[in-house]
């Protein structure tokens, strides 16, 4: 019997939103299964083992600055904290269950950087994703939600033009690798998200210094990261 929650202090977009079906893993990354956005981030769930498929995108623009997102306020889960480009789900659909190249995956962040940030999806071609590594984290967002996922981390490089949902975002920067140096050394600044700090401890500075040679720094390991 699945956790019932009220929803009722909840925004209702969102609330439909915790509907999509996500793609249950196990450790390996290999699906088991499926359940909703709901199910795989309740923590009584979490603490049971659940564990969900995910992404983070990473886009760089022609000045090799990073773009940030501010989640909005009405986020059910980490509201109001800065993050990378665009973190969600790859849905059970076979289009997204494709793991032939992580090409579910890619089509999955296409999808959601036009829905959370207004990009077209000409100017992010598929192709031009890449996928670099995965990490596999546990982290609480309250008492009632968290993250329990194994997370592909995609970058992308590309000028973009920005339409913002409100909905799902907050507001955005691009930032140098030196701003985003300070802001970690003054945390009381910005509060930001554990999965995009866990990537950029362990990953993301040294990446940003060889962006031109990107491809050469993938691997296909699972790194267990928290």
């Amino acid at each position: 019997m699945m956790p019932n929650v009220s929803f009722d202090a909840y925004n209702d977009e969102q609330v439909r939103l915790m509907e999509e079906m996500c793609i249950l893993v196990d450790e390996k990354d290999k699906k088991i299964g499926a359940d909703t956005k709901k199910n795989c981030h309740m923590m009584e769930n979490i603490n049971k083992g659940l564990l969900h498929r995910a992404f983070s995108v990473f886009l760089f623009n022609s000045e090799n600055k990073l773009l940030l997102q501010q989640r909005s306020d009405d986020k059910i889960t980490f509201p109001s904290l800065w993050t990378n480009t665009c973190c969600s789900h790859p849905l059970n659909t076979p289009l997204e269950l494709d793991e032939d190249g992580q090409i579910g995956v890619r089509r999955a962040a296409q999808r959601k950087l036009q829905h959370e940030l207004g990009i077209k999806p000409q100017q992010v071609p598929i192709d031009n994703f890449v996928f670099l590594t995965r990490i596999h984290y546990l982290a609480p967002s309250d008492g009632i939600w968290g993250e329990h996922e194994i997370d592909y981390v995609l970058i992308i490089r590309a000028d973009v033009d920005l339409e913002l949902n409100p909905n799902e975002v907050k507001a955005i920067e691009y930032l140098s690798l030196e701003d985003l140096t300070l802001k970690f050394k003054n945390p009381s600044d910005w509060k930001f998200t554990p999965w995009f700090k866990l990537i950029s401890e362990k990953f993301l500075f040294t990446w940003w210094q060889d962006l031109d040679n990107i491809k050469a720094k993938k691997d296909e390991k699972i790194h267990k990261l928290g």
